[in-house]
């Protein structure tokens, strides 16, 4: 189980971008947490979720580094994003 505490605002909000990769997963887990299974989400909408979830100003990188990891899918344009229902499962520790 991963600690992201230290990534965290008092409000639960994702405040640094961790430099190690199994923390970066844990982050994207917590964020793709934030995302309802089967519900499809454009990416305008894909954008305020990050957006309410995060500080640091970059929703580039939350956005692509859940896709990458196979946490959110999208079409090949990228106009549609859903989170998988079956994903691999990331532990982490938020403080709860």
């Amino acid at each position: 189980m991963t600690d992201i505490r230290n990534f965290l605002d008092k409000s639960g909000r994702i405040k640094i971008w961790p430099a190690k990769q199994e923390k970066k997963k844990a982050v994207l887990q917590y964020l793709c947490d934030k995302f309802e299974p089967g519900r499809i989400y454009s990416e305008p909408e894909v954008n305020a979720i990050i957006i309410e979830w995060h500080t640091f100003n970059d929703l580039f990188i939350l956005r692509r580094g859940m896709a990458d990891m196979g946490l959110l899918a999208r079409t090949k344009n990228g106009s549609q994003y859903w989170r998988e229902k079956n994903r691999t499962k990331v532990e982490y520790y938020d403080g709860e």
